[in-house]
């Protein structure tokens, strides 16, 4: 298992912050791993919402889809699933004195013998950590 943690800061509003990052098609201006990312059915965003994404990693794509598992004031869970890997994106929003802060965490759980990988690719996910933070400061700053 692989576990990532990143905070960003920014001074856009907490609530206008959900709003944004609880439609994962979002993730395309903040997530620099996703190549394209739509949602599946229609009507509001909630829990039970689904989302394809398609995302490159090491020169590779893969698909998967990722459901809306929690959203509360505060709070938005998503987890995207294939054969190969479970990934759990947890993001926890506060707002403190015109300032706030996304504590954002990745879990990627491998399946099978990809389970086999995860020492290696540990730092290859930190690296897109790395990259997260400014493609998600840009994305919510300019909100």
């Amino acid at each position: 298992m692989v576990h990532v943690h990143r905070t960003i800061t920014v001074r856009t509003p907490g609530q206008t912050v959900v709003d944004y990052l609880q439609d994962f098609a979002h993730a395309e201006a903040w997530d620099p791993g996703t190549v394209s990312c739509t949602r599946e059915g229609g009507g509001p965003i909630a829990v039970g919402s689904q989302w394809h994404n398609v995302s490159e990693f090491r020169g590779k794509q893969t698909e998967l889809t990722y459901r809306l598992e929690q959203l509360e004031p505060g709070r938005i869970v998503f987890v995207g699933s294939n054969k190969t890997a479970t990934s759990t994106d947890d993001l926890t929003v506060t707002e403190e004195g015109g300032v706030t802060t996304i504590s954002y965490h990745a879990t990627i759980k491998f399946h099978g013998l990809a389970k086999l990988a995860d020492p290696l690719l540990k730092r290859e996910f930190e690296k897109l950590g790395d990259e997260l933070v400014p493609t998600m400061t840009k994305a919510l700053e300019a909100l």
